[in-house]
């Protein structure tokens, strides 16, 4: 089934403004109305997407990470030598995102 991008699109417009929401009146930390939002929303863009490539052939230039991609981009931040950042920052060169 093919889902008219138009619609889908005032869908992921609709779930931006539930999260925004959601997150502006959160309840506290773990409060599921926030976490309802996010998985509406998610759903929302993903529906979005497709509808995009299938009808139009185009990509958006932004995805979906998985939970585990987001726990392991975590542990990679943990993997930075402060040494080598010190080093480095004293020749008078940066770190580029793809050098971590």
């Amino acid at each position: 089934m093919t889902v008219d991008p138009r619609a889908a699109l005032d869908r992921l417009l609709a779930a931006l403004e539930a999260h925004f929401h959601a997150v502006s009146t959160r309840r506290g930390d773990d409060d599921p109305a926030v976490d309802d939002a996010y998985d509406v929303l998610a759903d929302a863009f993903e529906v979005y997407d497709d509808a995009m490539v299938r009808v139009h052939g185009e990509t958006l230039p932004f995805f979906l990470a998985d939970d585990a991609d987001d726990a392991d981009e975590l542990d990679d931040e943990d993997d930075i030598d402060e040494d080598d950042l010190d080093d480095e920052l004293m020749d008078g060169t940066e770190l580029d995102g793809d050098e971590r």
